[in-house]
């Protein structure tokens, strides 16, 4: 017991260490790129804060972007932690977003059931999305990081295309044109501050989130989820149905993308467009892999995603920095957070011993 507590205080060591190495060497990183640029580091990072909490509007704008960023890392979680790499997030998003804004501005339903019909038809078309690539796994053994990777293409366009005729739009319409009606007032979400761009959706990724962290560390079919990704083999000698639990996993995972697709039609956006995403899907996936596929974690991380995104906006109004290298230190961050300190600590250790046992033997040669 003891042996198992110092184990486990010294992984949480190694993982403190983690992040708070990747936040000093982001902020170094970042003090240099800005300066760069010829600007003041000191008023860069104060017109981020400014930015993200600077007042009613900045807050607003910092829960907007944690919203999504917190739906579909949670969707890459899912998929993560039972060792499926479904990097089609984004593809499986759009598809979501699509059926959602058809859904909000076709039928006329009551308030309340009109946004959970809306949120349901995007999780399900995002389900439906991530059928395809779990298919091929299965039976055509087709690595799921090459096709989802490739489908998000296919959704991208494919949901442009449906727009394009659903819409009647002509060859001449420009593509930031192309979009379909607005929802109905019955489709959408509240807003959480009013005067904002904050909705109710903030509530429902919460709630998500923690749902799945219960799931994963209280029930039986959570521990069979972790299993698969774990020991694919050690799984199926345990009796797990490796082919149906992959399959759940998968489509669980698509039906979370799908719905982050319907929560930002039915809160944020309003109607579809082409290339809304803005890159939402790899920040889930980036956020995930900085939370070490801990939904608690990503709910925290999720939120520091938001005050970048929000402070990136106005750090390009107020200075002459590029809001690109906001993107660039959240890459740094999501490459230092990963480095395993734990292994890399052993090898030092190991190659100090040897030192020590090589100097040990040319003293007794001597």
């Amino acid at each position: 017991m003891k042996k198992l507590r110092k184990a486990n205080f010294s992984g949480l060591g190694i993982n403190i260490f983690r992040y708070v190495f990747a936040t000093l060497m982001v902020l170094l990183i970042g003090a240099l790129l800005i300066a760069g640029q010829g600007n003041s580091p000191a008023e860069a990072f104060n017109a981020i804060l400014s930015g993200a909490f600077g007042s009613k509007r900045a807050i607003g704008t910092t829960i907007r972007w944690m919203t999504p960023t917190l739906l579909t890392s949670i969707s890459a979680i899912i998929a993560f932690r039972s060792g499926i790499w479904n990097v089609g997030i984004e593809g499986q998003m759009y598809f979501g977003a699509f059926f959602c804004a058809m859904v909000g501005y076709e039928w006329a339903l009551p308030r309340g059931l009109h946004i959970v019909v809306c949120l349901l038809v995007a999780g399900f078309a995002g389900m439906l999305f991530a059928l395809i690539p779990a298919l091929l796994k299965i039976y055509l053994n087709v690595n799921e990081l090459i096709s989802t990777l490739m489908l998000n293409y296919v959704s991208s366009f494919l949901t442009e295309y449906m727009t394009f005729k659903y819409m009647g739009f002509d060859s001449s319409a420009l593509a930031d044109a192309i979009a379909t009606n607005e929802m109905q007032p019955t489709a959408r979400l509240s807003t959480l501050i009013p005067g904002t761009s904050a909705s109710t959706a903030i509530l429902i990724a919460l709630v998500l989130a923690i749902l799945v962290q219960l799931f994963y560390k209280y029930t039986t079919k959570g521990y069979e989820f972790k299993m698969v990704g774990q020991n694919l083999r050690f799984s199926k000698y345990g009796g797990v149905n490796a082919n149906r639990t992959f399959l759940t996993i998968f489509l669980v995972s698509g039906f979370m993308a799908g719905l982050c697709g319907g929560a930002e039609m039915c809160g944020y956006f309003g109607k579809f467009r082409t290339a809304f995403a803005t890159n939402l899907g790899w920040d889930g996936v980036m956020v995930a892999s900085i939370a070490q596929n801990s939904p608690a974690v990503a709910i925290i991380v999720s939120y520091i995603w938001g005050i970048l995104k929000a402070g990136s906006l106005q750090l390009e109004r107020v200075t002459s920095n590029n809001r690109l290298t906001i993107n660039i230190l959240q890459a740094l961050f999501v490459l230092m957070v990963s480095v395993d300190f734990k292994t890399l600590l052993g090898v030092m250790k190991e190659n100090i011993q040897l030192k020590k046992l090589q100097r040990q033997g040319k003293g007794e040669e001597v």
